[in-house]
């Protein structure tokens, strides 16, 4: 069973390396998603089984501020992996990772796969639009989640009003690979039981002497406030639980 994971250096593709037993993980120079040619080589010459595509541009800040290649990256790189596999033909198995924060989050609610998504920002248009392409080949799941490497804050201060039913990366990725084992189509949630904020979340990663901040103090693009979700059609998971 061959296993592709396309942003295999990220924090979620690190997380399943561990998880899936010598996966096919391509640097950027090996395939970049966002050119046709690139992902049409790759994918021909290895021929995966299963594809988790994890590969994206996901700072708010940086998808605002470059749209264009926010859009080639999250939309375009998700259609020639789609494209790819249609070529490819032997079936092979789609994740696309998507995320909370393609809903609106104004209110404390927790959303499911049935809620119908408002994105706020760029880089949630983008997410949203992945799902769209991502659904263009059958034999799809789209996952959405929220999550962070168990690990130092990597900014000074977190929101304290700023909620989620957050888990770590490994939580995430062994929620994949269940996914994985019972081929699921469609949308799934895999989200924490437990709403959170994310200073609370920072503090549980293990953050040390980390600041304090509200949302009254931010200057930026809109942001999901509420990025809390339930699941209809899986389980939720205890944050930490893979550990």
């Amino acid at each position: 069973m061959k296993i592709l994971i396309t942003g295999a250096s990220g924090g979620l593709g690190k997380s399943l390396k561990k998880v899936f037993k010598s996966p096919i993980c391509p640097e950027h120079q090996e395939m970049d998603i966002a050119d046709k040619k690139s992902v049409d080589t790759f994918i021909l010459k290895h021929k995966p089984d299963i594809l988790i595509h994890t590969a994206a541009l996901v700072g708010i800040r940086e998808c605002e501020d470059g749209k264009e290649k926010a859009w080639k990256t999250n939309v375009e790189g998700t259609q020639n992996i789609v494209n790819a596999l249609k070529k490819l033909k032997n079936n092979c198995y789609l994740i696309y990772m998507s995320t909370a924060c393609v809903f609106a989050g104004d209110n404390e609610k927790y959303y499911t796969e049935y809620d119908v998504p408002a994105p706020k920002n760029y880089y949630s248009v983008t997410k949203l639009c992945g799902e769209i392409v991502a659904r263009q080949y059958e034999n799809t799941c789209i996952i959405r989640t929220n999550f962070v490497p168990k690990e130092q804050w990597k900014y000074p201060k977190a929101f304290t009003d700023r909620f989620g039913t957050y888990l770590f990366a490994d939580d995430v990725a062994k929620g994949i690979s269940e996914v994985i084992g019972k081929k699921e189509k469609g949308i799934i949630h895999i989200a924490g039981n437990k709403r959170m904020s994310m200073y609370g979340l920072a503090i549980l990663a293990g953050s040390k002497n980390l600041g304090k901040m509200t949302l009254a103090e931010y200057q930026g693009p809109p942001l999901t406030i509420d990025m809390s979700m339930s699941t209809k059609r899986w389980k939720k998971y205890k944050i930490g639980f893979s550990k």
